[in-house]
């Protein structure tokens, strides 16, 4: 009796798999990434004995756009299509009348009865129909629970540090080789396979590929503030660092990477505003500009003072000859060194280089900006004469034998030559005795101005209080 029934089924199961099949699948939405294809079956179909898990020759499959179709049998990919339209199954393992000449379609009905009866009068194979989702799948957010490190590079300035900061933001992806996915991740599903089977060792991976991504974004000088507006070059980045893992081995790309927000803690923020602040009074006309901002406050400040504007005076003279370089001297080292510069002073070359500043080569090989340098020694010392010598250092020029210009002005303890009321240097007030006249009428002003004669030799005006200079 069962060889009869086994018989009955084998011959009854392979006439119910000789109607050719309409396959297809509805739209994947995000949230699937594999779903099995279905048979169509409409109320006037009279195919509704066959297999499941049976594709005969001659059927049809749907693929749609955003679709790849995959072929498994027993367990092995056949074969797989992602062009949008019907694909005809032909790989011959279950023949059909319909699908060729009859006297063929009847040997293959006989030989498809036979193996069957073999397997007690059921199909001895399984074939199925998966359809992969190779659309963009957005929505899958990210943030760092912990801060990550970033360096911090900036050559102009010289400025090598390594900070932390927080980023959240969302990203996409895509699934670029349904075969490895279908290997390597979903395999042989009953129906359906969902992003969130997976996505929190996805977060988890991306997390930890930040860090080296980050690394090669501040090699390419990118500030960690200027971070969402570099996303293409992160992700390229991420794709990079996670190749073997999501591309090689789950078949997974970056498609699109988002970053809301990037910041640092106040303390390493406060230091880099710091160091480039500092980094700017390298330059010596931009201290100068500092140090002419900070006397003429302290000026206004001494002014004010609560016991008495001399007293304020005098302790802001003191602190000017402790200080080191004098605002003058800056304006000097500033001047000598924009004649060495090539170019305009000051003005920013190609590549971040400033005119005058060569590119010098770093440890770790970068290049960073130095300023031309002179050897010492070469400028000439000693004063000019009118006739184009100069270096003198006597009192005579040593080329015309013309003597060396009177001081314009009063002469302070310091040494520094004055026209106001104030020494320049060292903020002492101007000595009483040093006053110099001239004439208020004709402007006529004397050899030795703090010497005047009692008449002006050009107008006959008499010298008095009136012509004492300001």
């Amino acid at each position: 009796m069962g060889l009869i029934r086994a018989a009955s089924n084998a011959v009854r199961g392979t006439l119910a798999d000789q109607w050719k099949e309409y396959f297809y699948c509805d739209a994947l939405d995000a949230d699937v990434l594999v779903a099995r294809g279905v048979r169509n079956v409409s109320g006037r179909s009279s195919n509704r004995k066959g297999d499941d898990n049976i594709i005969t020759d001659g059927s049809h499959i749907a693929v749609a756009d955003g679709q790849c179709m995959i072929i498994v049998e027993d367990g092995r990919v056949m074969d797989a299509c992602a062009e949008p339209g019907a694909y005809t199954y032909d790989m011959g393992s279950s023949p059909s009348v319909f699908g060729g000449s009859l006297m063929e379609g009847l040997k293959g009905i006989a030989r498809e009865a036979w193996e069957r009866f073999q397997f007690g009068g059921g199909a001895g194979k399984n074939q199925r129909i998966y359809y992969v989702n190779i659309k963009e799948i957005p929505g899958n957010k990210y943030g760092t629970p912990n801060p990550v490190p970033f360096r911090v590079v900036d050559r102009n300035i010289g400025l090598d540090v390594d900070i932390s900061i927080r980023c959240n933001g969302e990203y996409s992806y895509r699934i670029v080789n349904p075969m490895a996915f279908y290997a390597n991740v979903c395999g042989n599903v009953g129906n359906v396979y969902t992003r969130d089977q997976i996505d929190s060792m996805l977060k988890s991976e991306l997390l930890t590929a930040l860090q080296p991504a980050f690394a090669r974004i501040s090699e390419m000088g990118i500030r960690y503030s200027a971070l969402p507006g570099h996303t293409m070059e992160l992700s390229d980045a991420l794709n990079e660092v996670l190749s073997k893992k999501w591309t090689d081995l789950r078949g997974i790309q970056i498609y699109s990477f988002g970053m809301n927000s990037v910041t640092a803690s106040k303390e390493d923020e406060d230091m880099i505003k710091q160091l480039q602040k500092s980094a700017v009074m390298r330059d010596p006309g931009m201290a100068a500009a500092t140090l002419a901002g900070a006397q003429a406050d302290a000026m206004r400040t001494a002014a004010a003072n609560s016991a008495g504007a001399m007293t304020g005076f005098m302790g802001m003279g003191m602190a000017q000859q402790a200080g080191g370089v004098g605002l003058q001297g800056l304006y000097e080292m500033g001047r000598q060194a924009q004649g060495t510069y090539a170019g305009q002073p000051g003005q920013p070359q190609p590549g971040g280089v400033y005119a005058g500043q060569t590119e010098q080569p770093h440890q770790d090989g970068a290049y960073t900006a130095q300023p031309n340098q002179k050897p010492q020694g070469s400028e000439p010392s000693g004063w000019a004469c009118t006739c184009g010598k100069a270096g003198n250092t006597g009192k005579f020029c040593t080329e015309c034998g013309a003597p060396k210009p009177a001081a314009e002005g009063w002469i302070c303890a310091c040494g520094a030559v004055n026209k106001g009321k104030f020494c320049s240097e060292c903020g002492k007030p101007k000595p009483a005795e040093a006053l110099q006249y001239k004439c208020d009428k004709c402007g006529w002003e004397p050899e030795d101005p703090a010497k005047p004669p009692k008449f002006c030799p050009e107008c006959g005006d008499p010298f008095d209080d009136g012509d004492i200079k300001a």
